[in-house]
């Protein structure tokens, strides 16, 4: 076989069962976007390149599997930076591939030349400059097999574009390596976490992202439900365990519940499973899980002890042991630990809407799309209030449902996550919250959602500032407002019919309820303003820079 280096990649990529990939075309990638024509891989023509690496997180986040995203060199690899970062510190398989100037135009500050593989080392798991045509061969393979193995992440793979359009002959393809499936976990260190477990008297398990697959939150549930141990969780874990059960706290950490932040200090073990201490978890890590012994099971060796000392620790899927050890736990009644859970829970009580608000307050808002919306409705966020309310009072009961920028915090991630969400799962719907100063910073992507047709309903919480900055700004900063309040005020209803999709608003509907609901309804992308009084807070919080124990409610 004798094929152009452009060839060769599409052709990997189809091997590699890649169905769809979101990129834009320039001067450095043409040859690639040539090769492209002739494929059966759908192209999304995205209209930022963030935009095409937050669709690719999309497609990752809801499957599991490695997104796909092309751009080119210069400004086009550039713009992928802070996409590549969010997978980065949410442990996302995506492969990008950049185009490059021709390899001996590179430090010559040729046109759109950047140094794309010096840029993306401390933001990628592993990144690649493509020297020879022969090289794709076991680049391309390769890069897919990092990006989905061990601690997942991002993969950047820079081609020069005489590459591109160079030949090679080869015999045969090579293959993609399997992830194993191979357990790494001893019968000893499975007996010995689950004697610390089973002579543990008041046990909490945190489950981070780690858990948040279908295999691993079934294994969590069991082990859970036979040994009575009470969960919390990280924003990464939102799905991993249902929100609603007897066993569970909710969320930890900086907006999570009271209860769950005061009882994970009252434990005797802290089992903590594919969770790597953040610090919107913990608070003042010195002052979190003082007390208590911990275990401390993730995939990344670099994780353990890094934040939290451990006392029993093991470089693992959490899968991989939890699976091991239920066989050797014991059935526990835990009366007196599940009789405190429920006195502190009484005392502390979630938050929730006032009796007396009407529909735009954001619970109200959010409880109304709940219960118009399929069981399995992908929800995306942007960051900010809306974020914080919708992880409060969504009720996630599946993984891979709720997809959010969580290390990073990327305003603008909403809109073009949802896109990737809804192309790799058609049979779904999406709804994107989003807050007005968050929509702003990708709003060129509801192009891109209307020329696909997606089934994506946007909720713009329209409260006219940086809300959740504001918030900072009143508690924290003496109500000293400064560059958070919106003057101007767009109308987003008018942006989205000019981008092609539904604009709907709720201010003006004479039953926003009914409106609400009709829009939730319909199959298609549409855009749904919904004012929100700016004076509405999120709480519980923790202040920054204080330990959990001191919140603010």
């Amino acid at each position: 076989m004798e094929m152009t280096g452009a060839e060769i990649i599409v052709r990997l990529l189809e091997q590699k069962g890649i169905k769809t990939v979101a990129g834009i075309p320039g001067a450095a990638n043409l040859h690639l976007y040539n090769a492209l024509k002739s494929s059966n891989i759908r192209h999304i023509l995205a209209r930022h390149e963030q935009g095409a690496g937050f669709m690719a997180q999309g497609m990752a986040r809801t499957t599991g599997k490695a997104g796909v995203c092309f751009s080119t060199s210069g400004p086009g690899a550039t713009n992928l930076l802070t996409a590549l970062a969010d997978a980065k510190l949410d442990s996302i398989p995506i492969v990008a591939i950049t185009g490059q100037v021709a390899s001996a135009a590179i430090g010559t500050d040729a046109f759109q030349e950047i140094d794309t593989y010096g840029l993306t080392i401390p933001i990628t798991k592993h990144n690649f400059l493509v020297r020879t045509v022969e090289e794709l061969l076991t680049v391309i393979p390769e890069a897919f097999h990092i990006a989905e193995s061990g601690r997942p992440g991002p993969v950047v793979i820079d081609i020069p574009k005489d590459i591109q359009q160079q030949t090679c002959k080869f015999e045969q393809w090579p293959e993609f390596k399997k992830i194993s499936n191979e357990s790494s976990v001893s019968e000893n260190q499975a007996a010995e976490i689950a004697a610390m477990i089973n002579s543990a008297q008041q046990p909490v398990i945190l489950a981070g992202g780690g858990v948040n697959n279908e295999d691993s939150a079934g294994f969590l549930l069991r082990l859970a439900e036979f040994n009575n141990i009470p969960v919390t969780y990280t924003m990464r874990a939102l799905g991993a365990f249902p929100p609603d059960h007897r066993l569970s706290l909710g969320m930890i950490g900086m907006h999570g519940t009271r209860y769950a932040n005061a009882l994970i200090e009252e434990a005797d073990l802290v089992i903590a499973l594919g969770a790597r201490f953040d610090d919107r978890a913990t608070g003042i890590s010195k002052n979190f899980c003082t007390k208590p012994k911990i275990i401390h099971i993730d995939i990344d060796a670099s994780e353990i002890n890094k934040i939290k000392k451990a006392t029993y620790s093991l470089t693992a899927r959490a899968e991989e042991v939890l699976k091991k050890i239920l066989p050797l736990i014991v059935s526990d009644g835990r009366e007196q630990w599940l009789k405190e859970i429920d006195r502190v829970k009484k005392s502390m009580p979630y938050v929730s809407a006032p009796e007396d608000s009407d529909l735009f307050h954001p619970f109200n808002i959010i409880s109304e799309v709940v219960h118009n919306v399929p069981n399995d409705t992908i929800i995306s966020t942007d960051v900010g209030q809306h974020q914080m309310w919708v992880v409060q009072a969504w009720p996630f009961r599946k993984p891979r449902t709720f997809i959010s920028s969580s290390g990073l915090g990327t305003m603008g991630f909403g809109v073009p996550a949802a896109i990737g969400a809804a192309l790799a799962n058609p049979d779904k719907k999406v709804v994107c919250f989003s807050g007005d100063g968050s929509i702003l910073m990708n709003i060129q992507e509801l192009v891109t959602m209307a020329e696909n047709n997606l089934n994506i309903t946007v909720l713009v919480f329209n409260n006219h500032s940086l809300g959740l900055v504001k918030q900072h700004q009143e508690l924290f900063f003496k109500k000293n407002f400064m560059a958070t309040q919106f003057e101007a005020k767009p109308d987003f209803c008018a942006l989205a019919k000019a981008f092609g999709i539904g604009g709907i608003d709720l201010t003006e509907a004479p039953e926003p309820a009914k409106t609400l609901i009709e829009a939730l309804a319909f199959e298609g992308p549409v855009l749904v303003n919904i004012p929100i009084d700016s004076s509405e807070i999120v709480l519980p919080m923790v202040k920054p820079g204080a330990p959990n124990k001191d919140m603010i409610f």
